[in-house]
């Protein structure tokens, strides 16, 4: 039986997260749709995409089942006018609850770390591996796979904490009124460079690190461990 296809990751990300939330909170503002239409909208996308990746690669896809939540939990909040303290703990929820998921994963037979690190996509997988000959370079392989994860699901929690902090300083206006929604905007820019920026600093750093390691580990110069793109087209 063939392999199935590695799905894209940044448009994984893309269908399940960043689509669903920027129809959530400027549905309306751009594109006129009320507050029930835009949740029904931005459930569509991690319910398209969920299908249609059970459908091609015959696994359910984890961020979908998430996005799908994020979107439920944030659009009823403002859907049914729910008290605001609920946006800080839905936004400390999720990228927790990404975190246990990236960490139990490991028990499974697809560990998120080869979805967001050691992906088919833009990693010579298949090249690293056939250089370790030996039971112990194997498991040394594995267990820098499981630190990287370990690390990566610790970067979700710090994520948690600091979305949290942030929805409890700017969201405090009733759900359902204009500036509700206008906090949330606030919220979301503010996020950039309040989660975003040091999320994607503890990313690069943890990826650094675990290149630095395969190096070590493999033999391979860096340029080596990356695909060549001349070669997958």
């Amino acid at each position: 039986m063939s392999k199935p296809k590695a799905e894209n990751p940044y448009l994984n990300i893309i269908c399940n997260l960043a689509l669903p939330s920027i129809l959530l909170m400027k549905g309306e503002a751009w594109f006129g749709l009320g507050p029930a239409l835009a949740l029904i909208v931005a459930l569509g996308f991690p319910i398209a995409y969920g299908v249609y990746d059970l459908i091609k690669r015959k696994t359910w896809n984890v961020l979908s089942i998430i996005g799908l939540v994020s979107v439920l939990l944030t659009g009823g909040i403002g859907l049914f006018t729910l008290s605001a303290k609920w946006i800080a703990i839905k936004e400390a929820a999720i990228p927790t609850v990404i975190g246990l998921v990236v960490l139990g994963s490991l028990k499974t037979r697809y560990p998120l770390i080869k979805t967001f690190l050691f992906s088919e996509q833009f990693m010579a997988v298949a090249k690293i591996e056939a250089t370790l000959t030996t039971p112990k370079a194997k498991a040394t392989l594995a267990m820098l796979l499981q630190r990287a994860t370990i690390a990566l699901s610790g970067s979700f929690f710090i994520s948690g904490a600091l979305n949290f902090i942030l929805a409890k300083w700017i969201v405090t206006s009733e759900s359902g009124t204009q500036a509700f929604t206008e906090e949330l905007g606030k919220m979301t820019l503010w996020s950039y460079p309040v989660i975003l920026l040091p999320s994607i600093a503890m990313l690069i750093s943890i990826f650094w690190w675990l290149l630095k390691r395969l190096e070590a580990l493999t033999g391979l110069p860096l340029e080596e461990l990356f695909i060549d793109p001349k070669k997958t087209n």
